[in-house]
């Protein structure tokens, strides 16, 4: 039996690992389009930033590896072109051109996503850049030194977004982050919340500005400036950190059925054609807290997502659960994580909440080294906790993590508060934040 599996990322290395894992049998093959395999993205900016000395240092195994300690199968550089599903085959285009078929028994659609670039002039200006590949990141750094740029604008204030904004910051440039949303980070954070994180960028001497879209980029040849509103703002490069676009094309030529954001899948993965499954961004999920479908393009959802599809096709059963789409970032001296329904989307939804809120340090105040933590959590009206968002110093995702874990088992107010927290002066401190925040929200619900 031969599985072949389209994509390299997390989501389709875990799935053929996975396969590999619980059989020694199966045939499993990788295709790609990448040279460089089993690296993380969201390691770019730190490379960027130059806490990561080099892009070599991300990348974790190469095909070699794959193939001597895992007899995994890893083609790269070659593009997937067509799907026959009624004949279980592929057709394949190789770097050189060459073209050629394979056939498969299972096919896993691990496509990922692809950078959404707004259709906007000047776009295909050199010097602009998108951050998706670890190619992307060695053309950016090549850039920056052979032009000896100086400007830089960041087009998008999600976590990529400010992470490179921060990293350009580190190597030097004057940077500016433009922002069609009214605040950063509108994805996992509210508006009291991502003002903290916006203060921070400003005191680092990051320009932000919001509620305003990229117009156009102007240059003959290479960027030169931006507009903004009416400004026009100098700059040598534009990275376009606008987020990203699921890459459903092959699902469609396979007749896979989409849904109303991406591939259609069940809790095994299995798309709505029984021997193809599908994997990583490329496909939809249920928000555990409204039951809706949504998006969740983060590594931690990717690789739980072929855990379950290659235990599946290894005749294991599994199955993927509903997502709070927890998210965490560290961007200079700050963490930012959020898990779970925020109040700004709450309010959209029209769900009744209660807010409790608390502020702290992270260890004893009179042990050294301690920094601040602010808390937010989002309760619904009988008090079970639907959502929280930490700003802080230090240990911001290991309390993500606890409150992961509080939502998914419905953990209400009061549990919270008289929830035993661990607690020595150089880690923590005797009143945890978390239960803090949970009293505050238990004052109001009763």
């Amino acid at each position: 039996m031969r599985v072949v599996i389209i994509g390299s990322g997390a989501a389709g290395l875990t799935t053929a690992s996975t396969i590999r894992r619980y059989n020694k049998d199966i045939e499993v093959v990788v295709i790609t389009k990448e040279r460089e395999i089993a690296y993380s993205p969201c390691a770019i900016p730190y490379v960027i930033e130059g806490t990561i000395k080099s892009f070599d240092d991300i990348v974790m195994h190469t095909p070699a590896d794959y193939k001597k300690e895992r007899n995994i199968d890893v083609i790269t550089e070659t593009a997937v072109v067509d799907v026959d599903s009624k004949n279980n085959k592929i057709k394949c285009i190789d770097k050189n051109g060459n073209e050629f078929e394979m056939n498969y028994d299972y096919l896993v659609l691990a496509t990922g996503a692809e950078p959404f670039i707004p259709p906007i002039e000047g776009k295909d200006l050199k010097g602009v850049f998108k951050v998706r590949s670890i190619e992307d990141g060695r053309n950016i750094l090549k850039y920056i030194e052979e032009e000896k740029c100086n400007k830089a604008v960041v087009v998008g204030a999600g976590a990529i977004g400010l992470e490179m904004a921060y990293g350009l910051k580190c190597r030097g440039l004057d940077v500016l982050v433009v922002e069609m949303a009214p605040q950063v980070l509108p994805r996992f954070l509210d508006p009291d919340m991502a003002e903290r994180v916006q203060k921070y960028l400003e005191k680092e001497g990051i320009k932000i500005i919001l509620s305003k879209p990229l117009e156009k980029i102007i240059g003959e040849e290479k960027v030169e400036a931006v507009c903004v509103g009416d400004q026009v703002y100098e700059a040598d490069m534009v990275i376009m950190a606008t987020g990203v676009r699921p890459n459903i094309e092959l699902a469609k030529k396979a007749g896979c059925k989409i849904g109303k954001f991406a591939i259609e899948v069940n809790e095994k993965m299995q798309t709505s054609i029984p021997n193809i499954y599908a994997v990583g961004d490329c496909v939809e999920v249920v928000d555990f807290i409204t039951g809706e479908k949504t998006l969740s393009p983060f590594g931690t959802t990717a690789v739980r997502q072929g855990k379950v599809a290659g235990k599946n096709i290894a005749g294991i059963d599994a199955r993927f659960y509903p997502v709070l789409n927890s998210a965490v970032s560290k961007i200079g001296e700050l963490e930012i994580g959020g898990t779970g329904l925020t109040a700004f989307s709450a309010n959209l939804k029209r769900i009744p909440i209660v807010i409790g809120r608390a502020k702290g340090l992270t260890r004893a105040r009179y042990y050294p080294g301690g920094k601040e933590i602010e808390i937010k959590m989002i309760f619904s009206e009988n008090g079970t906790v639907f959502g929280c968002q930490i700003v802080g110093g230090e240990r911001v995702a290991e309390r993500i993590d606890a409150m992961s874990i509080a939502i998914f088992k419905k953990v209400n107010a009061e549990e919270i508060a008289n929830m035993e927290f661990c607690y020595a002066p150089p880690v923590s401190m005797v009143n945890e934040p978390l239960s803090l925040a949970a009293e505050d929200a238990l004052k109001k619900l009763l």
